[in-house]
């Protein structure tokens, strides 16, 4: 298992595999040392009171600087990243070069995407505090029994789309019946995207492949006729490389709009320490809308911030950063907030479709109270 751009958890498949997809209706406190003096040399009362003296002021100075530690303890939080750092966790990357975190009292240390779990599995058995998901996600996982709540989302509007190459002739989601799609595995991606062709009146099937090339690379080379990808970073990347792509937004037709990516905790580090993950969230919320405002040193901050060996290309940062930091906040007053609807209406599309599971891979039948799912309590 694994983690595709537009946040849902994949499985990877074996090359060659099809199959119908039919139409129908995812830091602690400082401590200090203790200090060792000793008296000695010149023992003359004048001697030993200054001696004194001086004892008194390196003990004072070791009172103060506990003091000082312990106001300037830290809380050490984890983060875990669903891929590889981009445009998706630049305000993480921003409030972290900036120094925001340590501002608000957080050490917080980025756990690198781990390929074979999930970032909903590493927070809900306390590998993590934080992690980056999706909605689609979340459900999927409480399903599952494990614990997992939204505390923001990144992004307003999902801006994930399925891509046909503009000299296909494919040029709208009625036309991908009979056509090739290389998917991730994910439960959904079926009738979504049958969802979508019928929506737009198309009626019939599609051939679900599983290509050896990712994303967009898999229409270039004639592996697939359509794949689903994040718009704000392999889009961008496909139209620096040259390439001509349809894109057919997926809550453009008849899907409803869910929040993805979402930034969630569990219930647990919620309850045992709230003013961390207030602090937590209020620093990233900071470098989100700095980020808004700040498109190009932002995605410079995220290409420094990244680790040796996985920080994006700079150019390419820097385009995706455009397209993307218009829409963090659209159409909402302020960065990370979330609605009900919006966590209703696409849960309950999951669930209708008999694809949500429990532990046990039973389907669930009845409905959850989805106001359980998230929380805008820890936004500034």
């Amino acid at each position: 298992m694994g983690t595709n751009m537009n946040g849902g958890q994949i499985a990877v498949g074996r090359p060659g595999i099809v199959s119908e997809g039919k139409s129908t209706a995812r830091r602690a406190g400082t401590g200090t040392r203790p200090y060792h003096v000793r008296l000695g040399g010149d023992r003359s009362p004048r001697a030993r009171l200054l001696s004194l003296l001086l004892m008194v002021a390196v003990l004072l100075a070791g009172c103060a600087g506990q003091q000082a530690g312990a106001g300037d303890a830290r809380k050490s939080l984890t983060l875990a990243l669903d891929w590889t750092p981009n445009t998706n966790h630049t305000g993480i990357y921003v409030a972290q070069q900036k120094g925001w975190y340590e501002e608000a009292g957080v050490d917080l240390k980025i756990l690198p995407y781990a390929e074979g779990t999930t970032t909903d599995v590493l927070v809900s058995s306390g590998k993590a505090s934080f992690g980056i998901s999706s909605e689609e996600s979340v459900v999927l996982a409480r399903a599952a029994g494990q614990d997992v709540v939204s505390v923001a989302a990144i992004m307003q509007k999902n801006t994930s789309a399925l891509v046909t190459l503009k000299s296909s002739g494919i040029d709208r989601p009625k036309e991908l019946v009979g056509k090739r799609y290389a998917g991730f595995g994910a439960p959904f991606e079926e009738p979504v995207i049958s969802t979508m062709i019928e929506h737009d009146g198309g009626r019939g099937t599609f051939k679900n492949v599983t290509a050896n090339l990712y994303g967009y690379e898999a229409v270039k080379a004639g592996q697939a006729d359509f794949v689903w990808i994040f718009m704000g970073w392999d889009g961008v990347q496909a139209r620096r490389s040259g390439l001509d792509l349809n894109a057919f937004y997926i809550s453009e037709h008849g899907v409803p709009d869910y929040y993805t990516p979402v930034i969630v905790s569990s219930n647990k580090q919620l309850k045992a320490d709230p003013e961390a993950v207030r602090a937590f969230v209020s620093a990233t919320a900071r470098g989100y809308e700095w980020a808004i405002e700040h498109s190009e040193e932002a995605a410079d901050l995220l290409v420094q911030g990244a680790p040796k060996g996985a920080a994006p290309d700079p150019v390419l940062a820097r385009e995706s950063q455009r397209w993307l930091s218009p829409r963090y906040k659209e159409g909402a007053e302020k960065w990370g907030t979330q609605e009900l609807a919006k966590w209703t209406e696409y849960p309950r599309f999951m669930y209708r479709t008999g694809k949500v599971t429990d532990a046990a891979g039973k389907p669930v039948q009845e409905e959850p109270d989805y106001e359980a799912y998230f929380t805008n309590e820890y936004l500034p």
